[in-house]
């Protein structure tokens, strides 16, 4: 697995979990040419990094520490969209913005705690969601979906509800989903059950939860580009 990198406190490491296989085109040729890769983090509270105890300790900043280890010859950078509170139809608006301006290779975007929270209308949801995402795919970057944390406030039918919607989304337009719904519940199903994932609030992530989330997306990233590359062309951990 990928390492989580940077300073976790001492004897915590990332649990073990099942590599996520995703697909990623434009990464690979981006890759393969050398050319800089450029990422953007989209989404609300949780990629902003709300609970870090710093910027670096945001799931972002974690990522591209953890690529540039894996591609240290070719220049990574990956952009924190992440505004608190925000819903899908304030993140579709600033796509332009936030997004297309700054012509990515890969974009993550995050969705459906706040819709879980605030209890969006999911066939509005569906809409903008379906929206943002062909907007995206119009570009050519690449997409991958991160559907919503399972914590003591984000529980129950609802949060089944909306990660639906992105999975028949994500099957519909082709594009991967990076579960961290499902990973999460890997994490309870551990023997004992890993803690310190999610702080006080009962929501957002700590340093720790932060770190293993991009640890296991990170495998899935460099899993994914390297398809079809020469060995050497990654560093392998």
């Amino acid at each position: 697995m990928f390492a989580a990198g940077g300073a976790l406190a001492a004897g915590l490491s990332c649990p073990t979990v099942a590599a996520r296989h995703i697909a990623l085109q434009a990464t690979r040729v981006a890759l393969f040419h050398g050319r800089p890769i450029t990422i953007v983090a989209l989404g609300s509270s949780s990629t902003e990094g709300a609970g870090a105890s710093a910027p670096d300790q945001t799931y972002p900043a974690r990522l591209a520490a953890d690529l540039r280890e894996s591609w240290p010859d070719v220049p990574v950078t990956v952009l924190n969209k992440g505004v608190g509170g925000q819903i899908a139809d304030a993140v579709v608006a600033r796509i332009d913005t936030d997004v297309l301006a700054f012509e990515p290779t890969l974009v993550i975007w995050q969705v459906g705690t706040n819709e879980v929270l605030q209890g969006m209308d999911p066939a509005q949801f569906a809409a903008r969601l379906d929206e943002g995402v062909r907007r995206i795919l119009a570009s050519g970057a690449d997409l991958v979906l991160m559907d919503a944390q399972v914590a003591p406030r984000v529980t129950g039918e609802r949060l089944e509800v909306y990660d639906a919607i992105i999975a028949r989304e994500a099957q519909t337009r082709r594009v991967p989903v990076f579960s961290r719904t499902g990973l999460m519940r890997e994490w309870q199903t551990e023997d004992p059950p890993v803690e310190g994932m999610i702080g006080p609030d009962g929501l957002h992530h700590t340093d720790r939860g932060y770190a293993c989330v991009a640890a296991s997306l990170g495998q899935a990233i460099v899993d994914a580009a390297a398809k079809g590359l020469p060995v050497a062309s990654v560093k392998t951990k």
